[in-house]
C-alpha cells in the first residue's frame, strides 16, 4: 500500500497539476511556477511536498534544479486502486449508455 504522504500529496489540485506538467518531461521550478497564479515560494512548497512523497526528484543543473516525475509511487497507487476499479467502470458504462440513448 502506498505511503500516506503520497495520498496527501495527490489531494491538492496544484500538486496534481504539477505532476501532469512533469509527465511531459523535466522542468525547472521557475518554468513550473510560470504555469500558476501563485508565488514562486508557494510553488516551491508544493514541489517540496511532492519531493517528500517521492513523487518527484530534483537534479541540479548549473544554478537551477530540474524536477522529474517519479512514477513508482503512482504505480503503487494504481495497484492499490485496482480492486475498486469495477465500482467506477460500471458507473461510467451506465453514464455512457444514458448519453447514447439521448443521441
Amino acid at each position: 500500500m502506498p505511503d500516506d504522504s503520497v495520498f496527501l500529496a495527490l489531494a491538492h489540485p496544484v500538486r496534481r497539476r504539477l505532476l501532469q506538467l512533469l509527465a511531459g518531461g523535466p522542468r525547472t521550478a521557475g518554468d513550473l511556477a510560470e504555469q500558476f497564479d501563485l508565488s514562486r515560494p508557494a510553488v516551491a512548497e508544493h514541489l517540496s511536498v511532492l519531493r517528500r512523497a517521492e513523487l518527484v526528484r530534483d537534479v541540479p543543473v548549473g544554478r537551477q534544479r530540474r524536477y522529474h516525475l517519479t512514477a513508482e509511487p503512482l504505480a503503487e497507487v494504481e495497484d492499490w486502486l485496482h480492486p475498486f476499479e469495477h465500482l467506477w467502470r460500471a458507473r461510467l458504462r451506465s453514464l455512457a449508455d444514458v448519453a447514447e440513448e439521448d443521441t
